[in-house]
C-alpha cells in the first residue's frame, strides 16, 4: 500500500505545528519541526515516485528525488540548512554548554519556516492534486 499522501499530510501538520512553534517563541522546537516537514515531504515524494527511503538526511532523501525531478535550487539550499536543525535543536550534548532553547533564536526559525515552506511547496507541485 502507498503512504504517499499520509505522509504529505503528516509534512502538512508539521508545518503548521512550526508555525505554532515560532508563533510562541520556541525556536529551537521550531526549527527541528520545520526539519521534520520538510523530511515529511520528501518522503511523500519518494512514496509517490516508489522508491522509499528511511533516514532523516534530507540532502539524501533529496538525492533520491533528483533522480526523478528537477530540484529547484531554493529547496536544495533549504535542505541543506534544514539538516543541520536535526540533532542540535533537540539535545543538549550538541553544545560545549547550554541547552538548544538558548542557541537558537527567532531568526533561526524564521529561516527555517521559509525553508520548510519551500519544501512542503515543492513536494505538493510534484505530487499534483489528491
Amino acid at each position: 500500500m502507498q503512504r504517499t499522501w499520509d505522509w504529505m499530510r503528516e509534512a502538512e501538520a508539521e508545518l503548521a505545528a512550526a508555525r505554532t512553534l515560532y508563533e510562541a517563541g520556541h525556536w529551537a522546537w521550531c526549527c527541528f519541526t520545520c526539519q521534520q516537514a520538510a523530511e515529511r515531504a520528501l518522503k511523500a515524494v519518494c512514496e509517490h515516485l516508489r522508491t522509499p527511503q528511511t533516514g532523516h538526511n534530507l540532502n539524501l532523501l533529496l538525492q533520491a528525488v533528483a533522480d526523478h525531478v528537477p530540484i529547484p535550487d531554493v529547496v536544495r539550499e533549504g535542505c541543506a540548512r534544514l539538516n543541520r536543525h536535526y540533532v542540535p535543536t533537540r539535545y543538549p550534548n550538541a553544545f560545549d554548554r547550554g541547552v538548544p532553547a538558548e542557541q537558537f533564536f527567532e531568526a533561526d526559525a524564521r529561516q527555517a519556516l521559509r525553508d520548510a515552506e519551500e519544501v512542503v511547496h515543492f513536494a505538493q507541485t510534484t505530487l499534483g492534486g489528491r
